[in-house]
């Protein structure tokens, strides 16, 4: 009875209530909405949606999207994991700030990111002039797309391997270390396995966020068709032209990209759990 008592009196809301509730809110705020994008594609025609996802203009913006934001989430898992070891393993001045500096990508406007690389990266930039002589060109190029991509990704990386990096205990690369193992030997046989899981969710992270970069991208890429034009760009782009189905076109692919990115970085998310408690 008492057991009965207090299931019937608990001030927590029971299972009806609360799945309700948050049925009602995923579908106002991302249900809705992504079905409205299928449903709107629907009204073209298979030709006509071929056509559109498939046009030279937006294969060359699928390219720029998904090269530059893999080779910057690539990028983040080698400096990151740099960045993540050198904040766990030392202790250094200004180290505080080094660590805050990391989430800076997380606070800062991806617009005044992008305002800001390209100032400084343009020909008569702080940096760009010292390149320009070189016949380094960064702004209005690919290579200033994968630049901000990097900077955007680097805190997906770095907070993603920094806890498990903080959970190796110094006596383990001690025990290697009595062993015979080398630095190198440690690092790839003892160290790398136990964060290869979290490095893996962290890039797939970074990748994803890079890929629907819009902010940062547009004041650094010159906006180029064919050339420096990535495909969210593409997109605002057919909705300014009063192509709604070809911009929702354009956005199932991405969004279909995305589950799938998604789905990928659950399944390591709970293989890395997995490899954790095992």
């Amino acid at each position: 009875m008492k057991a009965h008592w207090f299931k019937k009196r608990s001030v927590i809301p029971g299972f009806g209530l609360t799945m309700g509730f948050s049925l009602l809110y995923l579908s106002l705020l991302v249900l809705i909405p992504l079905a409205g994008i299928f449903l709107k594609t629907a009204t073209m025609s298979w030709a006509q949606f071929w056509e559109t996802i498939a046009s030279p203009r937006a294969l060359a913006s699928y390219r720029l999207s998904f090269g530059a934001a893999f080779i910057g989430a690539l990028l983040n898992a080698v400096f990151g994991l740099i960045v993540a070891w050198v904040l766990v393993r030392y202790r250094f001045p200004g180290k505080q700030l080094v660590d805050a500096i990391v989430d800076l990508p997380f606070a800062l406007p991806t617009a005044v990111a992008g305002i800001a690389f390209t100032a400084i990266y343009t020909p008569n930039g702080w940096i760009g002039k010292w390149l320009a002589p070189l016949g380094l060109k960064v702004a209005f190029t690919p290579f200033g797309v994968i630049l901000v991509l990097t900077f955007i990704g680097l805190p997906f990386v770095v907070r993603t391997v920094q806890p498990v990096l903080e959970d190796i205990e110094p006596d383990v690369e001690e025990a290697a270390a009595i062993l015979g193992a080398h630095r190198i030997q440690t690092i790839g046989r003892v160290i790398f396995p136990t964060v290869w899981p979290a490095l893996l969710t962290g890039f797939a992270m970074a990748f994803a966020r890079a890929i629907g970069e819009y902010g940062s991208v547009i004041f650094i890429a010159g906006n180029m068709p064919m050339h420096t034009e990535i495909t969210p760009l593409l997109i605002i782009t057919k909705l300014e032209q009063y192509d709604y189905t070809g911009a929702t076109a354009l956005a199932v692919i991405m969004l279909m990209v995305s589950f799938v990115l998604l789905l990928l970085i659950n399944l390591l998310q709970w293989w890395t759990t997995r490899q954790q408690r095992a």
